[in-house]
């Protein structure tokens, strides 16, 4: 979805967000650190049909002497990242009046420390949508570098003011005559990768002409810049010149600190006491945020007195102790006894209000073991600073892994032949996606290697969904709307007449627009969400639509926009936060660290949406409204899952309770963010970018995919430069979640944000049938984009679905990569598939009777001769 209000939004956080809200509740026990995971005793996993897995762990130990004196049982010392906001201010100065050499200027510029980028692009008179172009060069600063066909970026200059100061800036100049109508643009700093916007969208710079596309910087009320309205008989909107003028926008920049905290454990055996010692460099107030664990259990809860000095019990869940400040400076410390009966303790470090500091490594909160764990008779040395984990992982995940593959092999083994047993089938093949999931979440890694083997399946149409969320695996979605579908008033009426086109196409989902009221009229700023009665039509239009749907054998997904709500009232401040109908929340419910809504709820779990009150999710009043809400649209409605907006917005924890709670035959997340670049170029390695996408298909503990944005990202640059040669990773596999997690990926080259009017970031012009050959013929689930399947593509897209159905290609499939080089990428799929893309030549070889079954420009797919 795209913000519709204007605000400066919120970092991007280069790990996975930590949970919503102070720690102290039971968390995902697939979610574990690895410090806990490293040191738990071994664990016994039942399979479905009484085979039994046991995940090796590692211990930290050592032999203890029945002296009685202290044996070190744990110690480590911890990499912590603080981030503390630096404030600042950006500026816009327009200057009308030509200069000596007869030019205009726009002047923009900053006063943040960092290395700034202005990336940018134009507007043109009579052009309508929000696309950009490519500026003229005679415009282009010294130092600009093209990016894709639409924008360029310019380097700030550095250049200090009257009072010594910092400044960057960067100067546009041009003709006073000129046909550009405006500037648009954001903001980059290099070094966190951050993007700064104006109020959710793009900094618009009106130079003249028309106004009536966006909202231009310097439109106030009563100014010569407010827009014009249409009136009837309006020939079009006036052309008007912007007057000069200067106006300024606050920036928020992360600065992050490296520190550390050690924790060391001692026990005791002569007198049943665990000593724990805490230390930290960090000066000032520390507070040791904390709780025990017995047994293997991960929910962990409060000691029984006396308690360390200093500490309070937060909320009857945790107790907070004040870590004692060290007399030389250099930091903070506290030790305290703890009862031998525990196994574990889990922590995170305080430091205000809104400042909480868990273990980089994966967001979540630290464990530390208390006990020696006796480990299939050996004895190990304790874990010391510094040391690797990865020998640690091997050994835990070795058990796992291993069972597995087997049960991979085993089903493979049934290729070309009937399963005798389908219930048996299906119940191995879940047991497989729950410990793919399991072990990903001990071995997670960017260099991660695949724990999904590919899975052969007869007779698709037999398979039960291998569990909720995911799907056949067969699946074909269809997205069933574009951005100015509300238009009509009447979508849900017209879409109907297409369900019997779309599903004899081959389509077996769905994906149905927002269906609530709303705020904007394309449905994603919702309002009083029990309210079906949308710009698309009516509520009983929409449960007609679904039945309709149902009658061609098409499931339905319903677009829930579940991170942020719009209000309906004030609160006695005049913020809009108090929210009316049957979910008649106060501001409780909404994240408290978004500061232009006021919300009294936790931090955010995730990141926020400026442009509406994001939802806190960690309220239990709130989660309790939402799965009663979704349930009452299956039930109502029908829909058979969900599209999930803005998904990056909380915790994918939360989602695996909604998806729980209403078991849906499919769910995907929209996790949308920047892949990476340096210097404006696209790295070859976008393992971060898939890391941060499955670390919250982990979240939700695989209840739900995600759409595979790492892999529409790659494919732009691959078709775009002739650089096929991304379209293998390292290791040889798919760069894309495809290549990690296929069950979960669902492909996708063009959406209602992406392309349709909005074009945030439109697929390369003239090669979609590359996109889709590509994602058609590849494991995850594809999904077209409504645009797309009715146009002048629609032949060439339903001959590539109608093979991947006839050779049964599905979400797991197996894929060989056979090419990828500058102009080639070619692959082999299920071994009875060929495909390539690119200018470049190929044909396949070997004892194989391949037939062309489809091709079109730089495309061509194979079938091998039954």
């Amino acid at each position: 979805m795209s913000a519709v209000s204007w605000s400066i939004p919120a970092i991007p956080r280069a790990v996975p967000p930590p949970r919503a809200g102070p720690p102290g509740e039971a968390f995902l026990v697939a979610a574990r650190p690895r410090a806990a995971r490293s040191r738990a005793a071994p664990r016994r996993v039942r399979l479905a049909r009484g085979g039994v897995v046991v995940a090796h762990a590692g211990a930290a130990e050592v032999p203890v002497a029945d002296s009685g004196e202290p044996a070190v049982v744990f110690s480590e010392k911890f990499p912590l990242r603080r981030c503390q906001t630096v404030e600042g201010k950006a500026w816009v100065r327009v200057e009308a009046e030509p200069d000596a050499d007869g030019k205009c200027k726009v002047v923009i510029g900053c006063d943040v420390e960092g290395k700034w980028l202005l990336h940018w692009g134009v507007s043109y008179h009579g052009e309508t949508g929000s696309e950009w172009n490519q500026p003229p060069s005679e415009i282009r600063p010294p130092g600009s570098v093209p990016i894709k066909d639409s924008a360029i970026e310019t380097p700030l200059e550095i250049s200090p003011n009257s009072e010594g100061h910092i400044l960057h800036e960067v100067q546009i100049k041009f003709d006073k005559d000129t046909p550009i109508a405006a500037i648009n643009f954001v903001l980059k700093e290099e070094g966190t990768g951050a993007w700064f916007q104006h109020k959710g969208g793009d900094f618009r710079i009106p130079l003249s002409g028309s106004l009536e596309d966006g909202d231009p910087l310097g439109a106030k009320q009563g100014s010569s810049a407010q827009l014009k309205e249409t009136v009837p008989g309006d020939k079009g909107p006036s052309t008007k010149c912007i007057s000069e003028f200067y106006e300024e926008y606050p920036i928020l920049k992360p600065e992050y600190f490296e520190h550390f905290v050690s924790v060391a454990v001692m026990e005791n055996t002569g007198t049943d006491k665990s000593l724990v010692e805490f230390y930290t460099d960090i000066t000032g107030d520390v507070i040791i945020h904390w709780g025990v664990c017995k047994g293997n259990s991960m929910t962990w809860g409060i000691p029984p007195e006396p308690h360390p000095p200093n500490t309070k019990i937060f909320r009857q869940k945790a107790l907070q102790t004040l870590l004692e400040q060290k007399t030389d400076g250099t930091g903070n410390a506290v030790s305290f006894p703890l009862d031998a009966d525990y196994s574990g303790l889990v922590f995170a470090l305080k430091l205000n209000e809104h400042t909480w500091l868990r273990n980089p490594e994966n967001g979540f909160d630290f464990y530390i073991p208390l006990t020696r764990v006796e480990q299939f008779g050996s004895t190990q040395e304790p874990h010391k600073a510094g040391e690797h984990k990865l020998d640690d992982k091997s050994v835990q995940t070795d058990g796992l892994i291993s069972d597995i593959r087997t049960l991979v092999v085993g089903l493979s083994s049934r290729r070309g032949q009937r399963a005798k047993n389908k219930v048996l089938q299906e119940d191995i093949l879940q047991e497989i996606e729950r410990l793919a999931a399991e072990a990903y979440s001990i071995f997670r890694s960017p260099t991660i290697d695949a724990v999904e083997d590919p899975v052969y399946i007869d007779d698709p149409e037999s398979v039960k969904p291998a569990c909720s969320g995911t799907g056949s695996g067969f699946e074909i979605v269809c997205q069933g709307f574009n951005w100015e579908s509300h238009k009509s008033g009447k979508w849900y009426v017209e879409l109907g007449t297409k369900a019997k086109e779309l599903s004899s196409l081959g389509f077996t989902i769905v994906w149905s627009p927002p269906p609530t009221d709303s705020v904007s009229p394309e449905g994603y700023m919702p309002r009083d969400l029990y309210n079906l009665n949308s710009r698309y039509g009516t509520m009983a239009e929409l449960k007609q639509l679904v039945d309709i749907f149902h009658e061609n054998g098409v499931k339905v997904l319903g677009d829930a926009v579940l991170n942020h709500r719009c209000a309906q009232f004030q609160n006695q401040n005049g913020i809009w936060n108090i929210f009316g109908g049957r979910m008649n929340w106060d501001d409780r419910a909404v994240v408290a660290d978004d500061p232009h809504f006021q919300g009294r709820g936790n931090k955010s779990s995730g990141d926020n949406f400026h442009a509406a009150p994001n939802i806190d999710h960690s309220q239990d009043f709130v989660r309790t409204d939402i799965k009663e809400w979704l349930r009452w649209l299956r039930k109502e409605v029908g829909y058979d899952g969900w599209r999930l907006d803005f998904a990056r917005g909380f915790w994918g924890g939360y989602v695996k309770d909604y998806m729980e709670a209403t078991e849906p035959y499919f769910a995907v997340g929209e996790y949308w963010d920047s892949l990476s670049y340096t210097y404006g170029e696209m790295d070859y390695n976008q393992d971060a970018h898939r890391q941060r996408i499955v670390d919250w298909i982990n979240a939700t503990n695989g209840t739900a995919g995600a759409f595979d944005v790492t892999t529409k990202g790659i494919l732009h640059m691959a078709l775009e430069r002739s650089e096929y040669w991304r379209l293998s990773d390292e290791k040889g596999n798919p760069p894309g979640v495809l290549g990690w997690w296929p069950s979960r990926a669902v492909t996708f080259i063009e959406n209602h944000d992406t392309g349709s009017t909005q074009g945030h970031w439109r697929f390369p012009y003239g090669m979609e049938m590359q996109g889709y050959a590509y994602i058609l013929t590849h494991p995850g689930t594809p999904a077209v984009f409504y645009d797309h399947i009715f146009s002048h593509l629609q032949q060439d897209i339903a001959k590539l679905m109608s093979i991947r159905r006839r050779l049964k290609i599905q979400c797991r499939s197996k894929i060989k990569i056979l090419k990828a080089e500058q102009n080639l990428y070619a692959a082999e799929i299920n071994e009875n598939l060929l495909m390539k893309i690119g200018a470049g030549h190929f044909e396949p070889t070997g004892p194989i009777n391949w037939i062309v079954a489809a091709e079109g420009h730089d495309y061509k797919i194979w079938e091998a001769a039954s």
